[in-house]
């Protein structure tokens, strides 16, 4: 299989302000025009040249946000093969199998390439949860959910098509900053942008179930949620199976009662606190204490901790599942606005004072 190297250069940024107006249709005539272009050339010049760079996938991305059902680029196909893409290098392995950079040769567009392996699917007999998977995710469009464009499969492997997301998992990152630990600016906009898919997500009757930064990629500062495996599609709100990681999972989770969408509320609380702090809230060295301790609440602030990020954790780590705040509310928290203000308009600061002070 012939393999290649993907090159984010300034020619491919210089592309991408031209297209900058365009529509969709005259990216993708561009695009082949391009692709016509480049077979008179050699392959170095190609690679400096290449017209469709990671950017110009975000701007399809925009320009296609109303569709109701993804098709990648809109090119006729009746079946994909893996003869039908180029591989580059491996961006990432998982138990059933590896994900690869990739291109498509007609189009050039770059694509990330999910290989499973089958044989790895029914010795551990979630034949059902890639099918859920592929159900679900197929069918968003949201600029903070990671794409499918489509999938086919041959006599050993399923492949998925999905949206390339050059800076990688957030899990990585995060681990990489100093102390494990986002500024509270940053992490406010993560969050913020979290909260803007999951409340997609919830309008589709859609419920994660496994909201953790290794499901999280970045592209360019827009964080995509990925790998849909466990998430469920569910317009009663009403499930009982015990599914995430462990130092996400929720109290009625743990407990074995039923659950709805707040328990991807719960593990957006979560999320926050790991942000900020560079670990889990309920983190400890065996199950049965993280069990216990997600039980009962018990975590406690990082004397560093604002106090407007601390009454915003307060609010979502809440026990009692129908007490947690929603997302809509998130979105207008203090904390939230504070660090994410409307372009253009300065930043009211909220009186401390008029934020919850029961915060241990």
């Amino acid at each position: 299989m012939k393999t290649f190297d993907f090159n984010y250069n300034q020619s491919a940024l210089q592309n991408q302000q031209k297209l900058k107006n365009g529509t969709s249709s005259q990216i993708l005539k561009n695009i082949k025009d391009q692709e016509n272009k480049n077979s008179s050339k050699d392959q170095e010049n190609f690679k400096n040249s290449q017209l469709l760079s990671v950017k110009s996938i975000k701007k399809i991305e925009q320009i296609e946000q109303q569709s109701d059902r993804v098709q990648i680029l809109k090119v006729p196909k009746i079946q994909w093969q893996l003869s039908d893409f180029e591989l580059g290098k491996p961006l990432g392995r998982g138990k059933f199998g590896q994900v690869h950079l990739a291109r498509e040769k007609r189009s050039n567009f770059i694509v990330a390439l999910k290989c499973i392996s089958k044989e790895q699917l029914r010795r551990s007999k979630i034949e059902h949860q890639i099918r859920r998977e592929i159900e679900i995710q197929s069918h968003l469009n949201h600029k903070n959910v990671l794409r499918m464009f489509g999938f086919f499969w041959d006599e050993q492997k399923i492949y998925l098509i999905l949206e390339y997301a050059p800076q990688g998992e957030l899990y990585q990152d995060l681990q990489k900053q100093i102390n494990k630990r986002y500024p509270e600016q940053k992490a406010a906009n993560y969050i913020k942008q979290m909260a803007e898919a999951l409340i997609y997500l919830h309008s589709k009757d859609i419920i994660h179930r496994d909201i953790k930064p290794e499901n999280l990629l970045n592209s360019f500062g827009t964080i995509k949620i990925a790998d849909f495996g466990w998430s469920i599609h569910s317009p009663s709100n009403k499930r009982q199976t015990i599914c995430g990681t462990l130092d996400y999972l929720s109290p009625e989770m743990v407990e074995g009662n039923t659950h709805n969408y707040t328990v991807d509320i719960w593990s957006l609380g979560v999320l926050c606190y790991e942000f900020c702090t560079g670990q889990p809230p309920f983190e400890t060295k065996s199950y049965d204490q993280t069990y216990d301790r997600i039980k009962k609440v018990q975590f406690s602030f990082p004397d560093y901790l604002s106090i407007e990020v601390r009454d915003l954790l307060s609010k979502i780590l809440v026990y009692e599942k129908s007490q947690r705040l929603d997302l809509n509310n998130i979105l207008n928290h203090p904390w939230i606005q504070k660090h994410n203000p409307p372009q253009n308009q300065v930043t009211s600061q909220v009186p401390l004072q008029q934020l919850n002070q029961n915060i241990c």
